[in-house]
């Protein structure tokens, strides 16, 4: 087996580099797969794997490799946590969360056009998010939702005042995955009269900082998406995540970094077909007995649609985050629509085929089928590319000039 000590570097054969991290993470599988049961049952955050992911180097996954990290890219990052997802889709939504900040503040950043006066600055300021995630360990969340817009660059209403030293933040963002959890929340922001976005680093322990509200919801209980609520939170000038006005170039430019969410669905539609294969030829514990039900024809029709689905929403998906590229055109964007609504869509469809092949027991309580059913739901309602999202896109997309 590959592993990252026998890989030089990634730019030395990214196939194999990318090889190696994945069977990081399965090594890792079985722990976390037993840990996602209490996760699910208790709604609690997945601190062990979080350690599990530290002890490894993972936290700094999506660091460039020269402050110290994997420099694992989007489309290998992508990788990873759909091998993340197969075991446990918290795990792998809340992983994204951060990651989704290291490739913000790197790969991303990279991209974009600035002075030299702005790179320099932002290289300095990010080195020292990166030494915190790779030196302390430190954990970094992204909540940008707010209920007011599914727009990525609106519906903002959380304010920064600017003020000596940095802002004052107050505002609002729900469903903030890692509440708790997370050393940083990474939130979109504006200032009153400046036409672009701003992504300050807030520090959880900040006064003026307060997580609200119960958490119970139907699927991915372990992410811990409560509400929080800053009020005149103070926010240094050297935690500004981008230079002012990049956010709204990177959305604009690069905005296939909002597709970051998708490969931990298509990890929970993995972990269905793992489910569904072991079901069918008796190998999981507490699966009815007498002969293995892959005998069956209609059972066999059935594993076979299964895997059909599952190889086109990957390919699909696999696909785009390959090719991505600055400044896409119509055509590849509408192509990451598809292939975000196809994943998130796939997820659920493929879990309720699994319920019907493998019949009635499999959605006892103490099988995973039920829990993978109810996460793989809310894929759909994933901001800012939600399913309605992507097909309101998709429903004009080359239609007009």
């Amino acid at each position: 087996m590959t592993t990252l000590a026998s890989v030089d570097s990634p730019a030395r054969d990214r196939v194999e580099y990318r090889d190696a991290l994945v069977a990081q993470i399965r090594a890792l599988g079985p722990v976390f797969a037993e840990r996602a049961v209490r996760y699910d049952r208790e709604a609690s955050f997945p601190f062990e794997n979080f350690s599990d992911l530290r002890d490894i180097g993972f936290l700094g996954l999506c660091v460039p490799t020269e402050y110290g990290g994997l420099g694992a890219t989007l489309a290998d990052y992508s990788r990873v946590s759909a091998e993340i997802g197969r075991y446990c889709g918290a795990t792998a939504l809340t992983f994204n969360m951060h990651n989704a900040t290291m490739i913000w503040a790197g790969e991303v950043a990279d991209m974009l056009d600035m002075t030299d006066e702005a790179r320099a600055l932002h290289n300095e300021r990010r080195a020292e998010i990166f030494r915190g995630v790779i030196e302390d360990g430190m954990i970094h969340s992204q909540p940008f939702s707010e209920g007011v817009s599914a727009g990525a660059t609106s519906g903002v209403m959380t304010r920064a005042e600017i003020v000596e030293g940095g802002y004052r933040v107050s505002g609002k963002k729900i469903f903030a995955s890692l509440s708790g959890a997370a050393d940083r929340y990474n939130i979109t922001c504006q200032v009153p009269g400046e036409p672009f976005i701003r992504l300050l680093s807030v520090d959880s322990n900040a006064e003026g900082v307060e997580i609200v509200g119960e958490w119970d919801p139907l699927g991915m209980r372990g992410t811990v998406s409560r509400t929080l609520i800053f009020t005149d939170a103070f926010v240094p000038a050297d935690q500004e995540v981008l230079p002012p006005g990049s956010y709204d170039e990177a959305a604009q430019r690069f905005p296939f970094v909002f597709m970051s969410l998708a490969p931990s669905y298509l990890g929970v539609t993995q972990g269905v077909l793992d489910f569904v294969r072991g079901y069918l030829r008796g190998d999981i514990a507490g699966t009815p007995s007498g002969p293995p039900r892959r005998d069956l024809p209609q059972k066999q029709h059935g594993w076979a649609q299964l895997q059909i689905s599952y190889e086109q929403s990957r390919a699909l998906l696999y696909d785009v985050l390959d090719n991505t590229r600055i400044d896409p055109d119509e055509e590849l964007l509408a192509r990451a629509w598809a292939a975000v609504y196809t994943t998130m869509e796939t997820a659920n469809e493929v879990a309720a085929l699994g319920v019907r092949v493998c019949g009635g027991q499999s959605m006892l309580k103490h099988l995973p089928l039920e829990r993978l059913y109810r996460d793989s739901r809310l894929g759909a309602l994933m901001l800012p590319w939600s399913g309605e999202v992507c097909l309101d896109r998709l429903g004009t997309a080359k239609l007009y000039d």
